[in-house]
């Protein structure tokens, strides 16, 4: 029998801690995270990560295990996860894999191509640069270095413009060159599932879980963080509206609705990439016995 890799996918707010739990604990396995801020362990509440008490009903893996001052990115996350997934499936037939990131579980997936090892000390330069130029000054030399991938990368995005100028430095080429974009094939069958729902109920339930997450204690957590505001792991919806509050630019009440906005709008950025991926097969959250049957039905070969 090959082995299956469960992908639960969709936007912030749709319940797909729950249903990956419900799932993983059906099906007697395990939960691989593919959150590009549940890694980070300072931020729990602000990132919504799986309770002590979630994670004692099913194992969960890359949760909590980076620092907000460590470097993590896409291709570390493919190679941590790939690794996990190998020793998972020496005692599994099915794991889960659940999560929004979508870089994450595009990587995880397809794979990324296989570039060179930063070396720490660019990678400080650059990082020391960033914190004295600003991100403008690695831009233009994005720009001179590769123009091709200055005009499709995110130039808002610090870690993305950083790494195209470390891989340009590293190899004294361009890039965008070294981007075959070739699919890897993996050594286990991947299932992907996404979760959805009709839009009113998505954007209260995103609503109703900012008005939770604040109770739960964001507000402090932010505060504990706002000296190191400027980090890349920080710049993250939730906290870069505590953080303009913090600095006097609106009021707590103003920074709550900012929350709920820009998480209603990183959703819909999150469904509009997902829907792109034609393997996808699409549930409401609460339709287990559903996904439970497509899971069957696959491991059967039917």
């Amino acid at each position: 029998m090959s082995k299956l890799m469960v992908v639960i996918a969709g936007p912030t707010g749709i319940g797909k801690t729950r249903t990956g739990i419900h799932l993983a604990q059906q099906f007697n396995s395990s939960i691989i995270s593919a959150d590009s801020r549940q890694v980070y362990k300072e931020i729990p509440i602000g990132t919504a990560a799986p309770t002590a008490e979630e994670q004692s009903l099913v194992p969960h893996y890359l949760i909590g295990t980076k620092s907000i001052f460590d470097y993590y990115s896409a291709w570390e996350f493919e190679q941590d996860a790939l690794s996990i997934a190998a020793e998972l499936f020496n005692r599994y037939d099915i794991v889960f894999m659940v999560g929004g990131s979508m870089m994450y579980i595009d990587v995880f997936c397809n794979g990324v191509d296989d570039l060179p090892t930063v070396d720490p000390q660019l990678r400080n330069d650059l990082m020391e640069r960033l914190e004295n130029e600003g991100l403008d000054a690695i831009r233009l030399q994005l720009k001179l270095l590769d123009p091709v991938f200055y005009e499709q990368v995110d130039l808002k995005n610090p870690k993305r413009v950083i790494h195209a100028v470390e891989i340009c430095l590293m190899t004294g080429k361009p890039y965008s060159s070294l981007r075959t974009k070739t699919k890897k094939e993996r050594p286990f069958d991947i299932l992907k599932i996404g979760l959805n729902m009709e839009r009113n109920e998505l954007y209260n339930r995103i609503n109703r879980r900012v008005l939770q997450m604040m109770d739960d204690g964001l507000e402090s957590e932010a505060q504990q963080l706002v000296d190191h505001q400027n980090l890349n792991a920080l710049n993250t919806v939730g906290f870069k509206e505590l953080f303009a509050c913090f600095n006097g630019h609106h009021s707590m009440e103003k920074a709550v609705e900012l929350i709920q906005r820009n998480s209603r709008h990183y959703a819909k950025k999150q469904l509009s990439w997902f829907r792109r991926d034609e393997q996808m097969q699409w549930f409401h959250p609460e339709d287990t016995t559903k996904i439970s049957e497509i899971i069957r039905n696959h491991l059967s070969g039917y």
